[in-house]
C-alpha cells in the first residue's frame, strides 16, 4: 500500500490546521482564572512549550505572576519564573482573548447563602470573553458545575455576545460552527505529591465531534491520557460522581465514628483492619467536616439540578446533612471534654490548631475550621488559632473572625487545644505534653498515650 499525498497548507482543512498547530506547540492558550486550578494548568502548558497567557480580574495576582512571584504555597516561585522565561504572562485585559487559539475557563463555582449554585463567575467570564471571540477558537470550561451548564448557560452567552455572530458547534450539527466548545473537569488534589499532574487522566466532552477532537488533542499534549465522553453533560456528571462518591463515603464513616464512640470502639482501628481486605473496600476517614472547592459543594449542585427533573436525591442530601453537622458535633464534644475537667466552654480559652481545609495546604475554602471557630465564639469561648499558612483570618461570605495567628511557644495557658487540621509541621508529642487538654478531630495524636487526649 502506498501512502497518500502529504497534506499541504492549501489542502488542509481548518480542523487539520488547528490539530497541526497543537502538535507543533504553535497554539496560543489563554487560561481564565489564575487560582488553585488555573495557575497549575497554565504552568503545565508552559512546560510543554505552548505560548500561554493567564487572565484574572485580580490585578494583584496579575502583578505577582508578571514579577515571578507565587501566592500559592505548593507552587514555588522558580516554576513561575521559568514559565516567564518561556513567555508566560498574565493580564487583566480580556481584549487579548482575541489572540488566543484556546480559552480555558477555570473560575470558582461556589454556593450562595441558600445552598444553591452561584454561577456568577461563569456567566461573568462568558460575558467578558464573548465580545473577543473569533472564528476557529476552542473554548473549554473546567469549573465544576451541574450537568447542562456548558450547553444551557455558557454557549448561549458566547453565541449572543460575539460581534461576528459566530455559533458554537452544536450536538445537533445543523450549522457550520464558528467556534468549538468542550467541558473538561479539573482534577486538582492540593497537597497530593504522589501523583504527577500529567498522570491524572483528563475527561473531555465536546459539543460535537470536532470540539471533542480538538480538546482531546490539546489536553493530550500535556496529560498522558485523555478520556473522551459523548457530551459536556456526561463530563460534568463525571466530575460530580467522583466527588459525591467521596462525600457519601465520608458521611458514612463520620456517622460510624459517632456510633463507635458510644460503643467504646476505635473507628480508626476498625478502618485499618477493614482496609486489609484486598477487594471491595476503599478506606475513607472521619474528620471535623468537609472543606475545599468540590466535595462540600458538588452534592448541592446535583440536588438543585435534579429538582428540575422532579427527582429528589435523598441519599446525597442525607450525606450532605451529616457532613454539614460535623463542626457542630466537634464543638459539642469539646464542651463535653471541658466539662470533664469541671470547666464550662463559656469563658474557657481554646486554641484551634489548623484552619486550612486539609493538611499542608494554604486553602481556606469551605474549611470546617471556620465554622468551628465561629461556633466556639458564639458559645462564649475565648478563641485563638494557629496555622503556618494563614497569618490572619478575617472576613468571608459566611464568617467574620478577624483573628491573628498566635505563636505556639507557650500553649499551657489554654484550657483546651483543639486539633482541626493535622499539618505535618506540628510537633504533636510536645503539644500533648504542654497542653492541659487536647481534643483531636483528625487522629493526629495516634500512638500517643495520655489522659489529656480526647479523640472525636
Amino acid at each position: 500500500m502506498t501512502a497518500g499525498p502529504a497534506l499541504t497548507e492549501s489542502t488542509r482543512s481548518p480542523q487539520d490546521e488547528l490539530l497541526a498547530r497543537i502538535g507543533a506547540r504553535n497554539f496560543r492558550v489563554g487560561i481564565v482564572g489564575m487560582g488553585y486550578v488555573g495557575l497549575p494548568l497554565a504552568l503545565l502548558f508552559s512546560e510543554q512549550g505552548f505560548p500561554v497567557t493567564g487572565f484574572d480580574i485580580d490585578t494583584e495576582k496579575v502583578s505577582a505572576l508578571n514579577t515571578g512571584n507565587s501566592y500559592i504555597v505548593r507552587i514555588p516561585e522558580t516554576e513561575i519564573q521559568a514559565a516567564r522565561r518561556r513567555g508566560f504572562l498574565a493580564t487583566a485585559d480580556y481584549a487579548a482573548i482575541h489572540t488566543m487559539d484556546a480559552v480555558i475557563i477555570c473560575v470558582p463555582t461556589p454556593l450562595d447563602d441558600f445552598l444553591e449554585p452561584d454561577l456568577s463567575f461563569i456567566t461573568g467570564t462568558a460575558k467578558a470573553i464573548a465580545p473577543h471571540l473569533r472564528r476557529g477558537q476552542l473554548v473549554v470550561l473546567e469549573s465544576t458545575t451541574y450537568p447542562g451548564t456548558t450547553e444551557e448557560l455558557l454557549i448561549p452567552i458566547l453565541n449572543s455576545g460575539n460581534p461576528e455572530n459566530l455559533r458554537a458547534e452544536s450536538t445537533a450539527g445543523s450549522d457550520v460552527p464558528g467556534f468549538f466548545v468542550a467541558f473538561s473537569p479539573e482534577r486538582e488534589d492540593p497537597g497530593n505529591d504522589t501523583v504527577a499532574r500529567r498522570d491524572i487522566p483528563k475527561v473531555v466532552g465536546g459539543t460535537g465531534p470536532v470540539s471533542r477532537q480538538l480538546a482531546c488533542a490539546l489536553y493530550a499534549s500535556i496529560f498522558n491520557r485523555t478520556v473522551p465522553v459523548s457530551s459536556p453533560a456526561a463530563a460534568e456528571m463525571t466530575k460530580l460522581l467522583e466527588n459525591i462518591y467521596r462525600c457519601v463515603n465520608i458521611a458514612l464513616v463520620n456517622e460510624l465514628k459517632q456510633l463507635c464512640e458510644r460503643m467504646g470502639i476505635d473507628i480508626f482501628e476498625v478502618i485499618d483492619a477493614a482496609k486489609t481486605k484486598p477487594f471491595g473496600f476503599q478506606a475513607f476517614y472521619p474528620g471535623p467536616g468537609l472543606g475545599g472547592h468540590c466535595i462540600p459543594i458538588d452534592p448541592f449542585y446535583l440536588s438543585w439540578k435534579a429538582k428540575q427533573f422532579d427527582f429528589r436525591t435523598r441519599f446525597i442530601e442525607l450525606a450532605g446533612e451529616i457532613n454539614t453537622r460535623m463542626p457542630y458535633y466537634v464543638v459539642e464534644r469539646t464542651a463535653d471534654a471541658l466539662n470533664g475537667q469541671r470547666k464550662p466552654l463559656n469563658g474557657s480559652k481554646v486554641l484551634v490548631l489548623g484552619v486550612a481545609y486539609k493538611r499542608d495546604v494554604d486553602d481556606l475554602r469551605e474549611s470546617p475550621a471556620l465554622t468551628i471557630l465561629t461556633l466556639l465564639q458564639k458559645r462564649g469561648a475565648l478563641v485563638d488559632y494557629h496555622d503556618p499558612y494563614f497569618p490572619h483570618v478575617g472576613r468571608g461570605r459566611h464568617y467574620a473572625l478577624n483573628l491573628t495567628c498566635i505563636s505556639l511557644d507557650d500553649i499551657s495557658g489554654y484550657d483546651c487545644v483543639l486539633i482541626v487540621t493535622d499539618h505535618s509541621s506540628y510537633d504533636y508529642p510536645r503539644i500533648v505534653r504542654d497542653a492541659q487538654l487536647v481534643v483531636d478531630t483528625r487522629n493526629a495524636t495516634r500512638g500517643i498515650d495520655s489522659p489529656k487526649i480526647v479523640r472525636c
